[in-house]
């Protein structure tokens, strides 16, 4: 059993918004053992929608629609759905209902022009929508020698869409034959070339589990994807991947799903009870930035869990506006203010020609009790992303260097 996810709007296809709901949906579906082969993202056009339906129902067994269910002219799915299955619209009493009586509830009089959205094809069944206005829709498509084609039709607002895919659609939907699992491995010190080359045959196509590389500033993460019987089966499989990963690309690997390398530093920092200062120049305060954010998400965690430690390994960030001295005395000169356990320092950003092309140099230092390790980070690649690449390097430093002291960093 395969699906298809359908989403509706021009406001898509223009790049006006931005399309998540096809997201969360191909994760929702995993869970029941779905798997999705298809996103499609249609404009409000009714033979476009039409096309895009009809291909649906003959390639997947599933098909979710979000967006095209309001009252105005260009919410054609209703429509559309009924040509798919030539049935016409009809009106469902109960949904008129409920729609007047929506309206009422805010002091109203329901427009004639929603009355439309009581409207469903012939035979389909409405799925209420407590949270707005825009009815669901669930069908099967009846198809010739083989089982109907599931489509759930939802609004295409995503608070509403959530609501009722879980409480209308999840509950409609069988499970696929296979359980998936997803897991992801968060690497930093490699490009995405010597990375795919150190992992060898994990990443090779129609593996199981599926290994994936994706690159987003200079953070390399590994997506992992496993099919099974069960979800032990699935994690047993995901778990001799991560030992292979592990083992072929080493301490390049700091953590796992939405862990930062921000995260996994000032959690070992906060165990040890060791502290963390910064000054910087060249990044304009986005080291500070990160440890302040990976403080605040560790609090949060902590009172969530009733064991919040007021002490914080971050005693906070200096920002310059030019350099004084070099950036290994700067760093000295901060720790020596803040008796910090480690000051991580970034220095002034400078800029040359070579081979004709622009190149950026910035030097990063990182003092200890134990002295001052410092580099130089040189950089002609994507503009964008030098900075937070020069963040991270310097972050990845002070890892490194926990790693040799013993701390349990991933």
């Amino acid at each position: 059993m395969y699906a298809e996810i359908i989403a509706i709007g021009s406001e898509l296809t223009s790049g006006e918004k931005l399309d998540t709901n096809s997201q969360w949906l191909s994760l929702q579906l995993a869970d029941l053992g779905i798997p999705v082969l298809f996103h499609t993202t249609v404009a409000d056009n009714v033979d476009a929608n039409l096309q895009a339906l009809q291909l649906a129902v003959e390639r997947t067994d599933v098909v979710l629609i979000t967006g095209g269910l309001g009252p105005t002219l260009d919410d054609l799915t209703r429509d559309v759905l009924a040509h798919l299955a030539g049935v016409p619209l009809e009106i469902d009493a109960t949904s008129l209902a409920d729609l007047e009586q929506f309206f009422r509830g805010r002091g109203r009089e329901m427009p004639e022009r929603n009355r439309i959205q009581a409207m469903f094809p012939q035979g389909a069944t409405p799925l209420p929508n407590p949270i707005g206005t825009a009815p669901g829709i669930w069908m099967a498509f009846a198809r010739p020698d083989r089982s109907p084609c599931l489509i759930a039709a939802m609004p295409g607002v995503p608070s509403e869409m959530h609501l009722m895919f879980h409480e209308q659609v999840r509950p409609r939907l069988p499970g696929g034959a296979r359980v998936i699992r997803r897991a992801r491995l968060n690497c930093f010190g490699l490009g995405e070339s010597a990375t795919e080359e150190l992992l060898g045959d994990l990443t090779a196509r129609g593996r199981d589990p599926e290994v994936g590389i994706t690159a987003h500033d200079a953070t390399i993460t590994l997506r992992i994807v496993a099919q099974g019987a069960t979800e032990s089966e699935c994690e047993a499989k995901i778990a001799a991947v991560t030992a292979a990963a592990h083992e072929r690309l080493g301490d390049h690997i700091f953590g796992r799903e939405d862990e930062k390398l921000e995260d996994v530093i000032l959690q070992r920092l906060w165990q040890r009870g060791e502290t963390l200062a910064t000054v910087e120049i060249a990044t304009r305060a986005q080291l500070a930035s990160r440890c302040a954010d990976a403080t605040a998400r560790h609090q949060e965690q902590s009172m969530a869990a009733a064991t919040l430690d007021e002490s914080s390994p971050f005693l906070g960030g200096l920002v310059l506006t030019e350099a004084t001295a070099p950036i290994t005395a700067i760093a000295h000169d901060r720790q020596t203010h803040t008796h910090a356990d480690y000051v991580l320092a970034i220095g002034p950003e400078h800029w040359t020609e070579v081979g004709g092309r622009r190149q950026s140099s910035i030097d990063i230092a990182l003092r200890s009790n134990d002295g001052v390790e410092s580099s130089t980070l040189t950089w002609n690649g994507n503009p964008a992303i030098r900075l937070s690449r020069t963040t991270k390097t310097a972050l990845d430093l002070l890892r490194r260097k926990l790693l040799e002291s013993g701390t349990d960093v991933p």
